[in-house]
């Protein structure tokens, strides 16, 4: 499907839902194949099998990698299949590298996506599981995966300060986990093994022998064997890999209760207004104004929903509401033009001092309380223009930025739409640490929008020419524009986005209910321990 036949927000999801079917394809039938010959499931097989059927996968980062690295044939998935599920009645998050993309090897967006994972699982007090089958480092790319600080070894890193802080780390080795990689299942709280299969060294034979000149095969130098029985180093060893997941299950159906963030939570009623309504309320382009409350409706329990400051700060609707029986504070941008309190109009999307000076006392609000926030992005930036300068627009943006930024109650962000400028960060977008960032196939993340931003650098080129004594023709002019515009729309899709894991997900508009849910949930596993503070803001 070519972008010029998407009529609707429903075109958008099928033209998602295609590019997932491809990704899910990992590095190929031919990959696939050879996995196959040596009698192993594949990283999608390993998770379906491990998960309990009845209850929800959340996926994460399924479009990391997507339209990168060509040159090296591509890193669907960014070499790794993961997300939130259950094991045995818990909600578990799962990591399992995909072999069939190149051996499982770790490209730089590889690392990125794994300490994604792993900072879910603490910040949400999940435990983890790891289904290890890499080959390491992707050694063409080792300079941009290996050294830094957010590079392969932060890895090893989180692995200890997962562990000190009490969550459960399971790692079942079921192909090659090799040199600095060895480490991650022996830095887990138990290591499994699969006979003939899984091998843990730190050197492979061919570089024992190039090193040392000793002659040993693999398994005589690392497999489950070798582990289990002479160095201790793994827990168990199988020989088949369903009754390797097996003893997973069996090992996380004993984890002890969690604690609780204490999260309140009544008996969930679904929406009075069916999600289907999702699918046109907007527009794909986001061209088109509409009420934000009539899409909160379609979410909340219902489709009941108490607004807070109702007639003031209208370009911002915040208010409380449920979602699968969580309490929760939304913070949504209301994309229909409203009239101001002194009776202006106020364009829909933009946020102004009054709305600004709302959402941050509302976000306030919900910290005394120990309320969620959900954050539903719809916004082209906060207003501009000397009015908007002399009444301190700045200073009410820093307030709520401020708010967002100090907030300790989990936060939720879903980019409905427009997600442009100090906007994005105002209403919690990824530097501003949500707990999980999601994004429907409309959604756009910029500095500014596509048109805005190709006048301006048209402007600024045109300037330089000038400058030079040159000139443009109008002809020229426009290619130029059409050139730019291009350009600047492939970074703003949401597929640009998800391959760079600012966003964790695209997701099915219908499922925007289901998905926070299931975030909802994993965040009560971890109680909030920190006191909420702003500090020092202009008032």
């Amino acid at each position: 499907m070519s972008h010029t036949t998407i009529a609707s927000l429903k075109d958008l999801v099928t033209l998602t839902q295609s590019h997932l079917e491809k990704i899910k394809e990992g590095g190929g039938k031919k990959a696939i194949a050879k996995q196959k010959e040596k009698n192993k499931l594949t990283a999608r097989e390993r998770i379906d099998y491990l998960l309990d059927k009845d209850r929800p996968f959340t996926e994460i980062g399924a479009f990391a990698g997507f339209g990168m690295y060509a040159a090296e044939g591509g890193c669907p998935a960014g070499g790794t299949v993961a997300g939130i599920g259950y094991i045995s009645g818990r909600q578990c998050m799962v990591v399992a590298n995909d072999q069939t993309v190149k051996a499982g090897a770790w490209f730089p967006i590889t690392g990125k996506k794994n300490l994604r994972l792993q900072e879910i699982a603490l910040q949400n007090h999940l435990p983890i599981i790891y289904l290890v089958d890499s080959a390491g480092v992707y050694l063409p790319m080792q300079d941009e995966i290996f050294p830094d600080k957010e590079h392969f070894g932060r890895i090893f890193y989180n692995n200890a300060r997962m562990s000190a802080a009490g969550i459960v780390q399971i790692a079942a080795v079921m192909g090659a986990c090799v040199a600095g990689g060895a480490y991650l299942p022996i830095m887990s709280d138990e290591t499994l093994m699969v006979e003939g299969a899984g091998s843990i060294y730190l050197a492979g034979p061919y570089l024992v022998k190039a090193a040392i000149g000793e002659d040993v095969d693999n398994e005589t130098l690392g497999g489950a064997v070798t582990h289990t029985e002479i160095s201790g180093i793994a827990d168990y060893k199988f020989k088949t890999e369903h009754e390797c997941l097996d003893q997973v299950k069996r090992i996380v159906e004993k984890i002890g209760a969690p604690q609780t963030a204490g999260f309140d939570r009544a008996e969930p009623r679904p929406p009075a207004l069916p999600a289907e309504d999702l699918y046109t309320l907007t527009a794909p382009d986001n061209s088109r104004a509409y009420d934000m409350v009539e899409l909160i409706k379609r979410l909340v329990d219902g489709s009941e929903f108490d607004e807070f400051k109702k007639d003031y700060g209208k370009t911002i609707v915040c208010g409380y509401g449920r979602i699968d029986g969580w309490a929760v504070g939304i913070v949504a941008n209301q994309r229909k033009i409203v009239k101001s309190k002194k009776g202006e109009m106020q364009l829909g999307g933009v946020i102004y001092n009054d709305s600004a000076d709302k959402a941050a006392r509302f976000i306030l609000n919900c910290n005394q309380k120990r309320i969620p926030l959900v954050f539903l992005q719809d916004v082209t930036g906060f207003m501009v223009g000397s009015r908007s300068e002399h009444s301190g627009i700045i200073k009410d943006g820093a307030k709520l930025v401020n708010a967002v930024a100090n907030s300790v109650v989990p936060k939720f962000t879903v980019v409905v739409g427009n997600s442009y400028g100090a906007g994005n960060y105002a209403m919690c977008g990824k530097a501003y640490d949500p707990r999980f960032i999601f994004a429907w196939p409309s959604a756009r993340i910029a500095v500014m929008g596509g048109d805005q931003a190709a006048k301006t650098l048209l402007q600024i080129q045109v300037a330089a020419l000038k400058a030079k004594g040159e000139t443009i023709t109008p002809e020229a002019e426009a290619e130029h524009l059409q050139k730019i515009r291009s350009r600047y729309e492939e970074q703003t899709s949401p597929y640009y986005a998800a391959a760079r894991l600012w966003v964790d997900a695209i997701i099915d508009p219908a499922e925007t209910r289901r998905v926070l849910a299931e975030s909802i949930a994993a965040s009560n596993g971890a109680p909030i321990t920190e006191a909420f503070r702003t500090g020092v803001f202009q008032v």
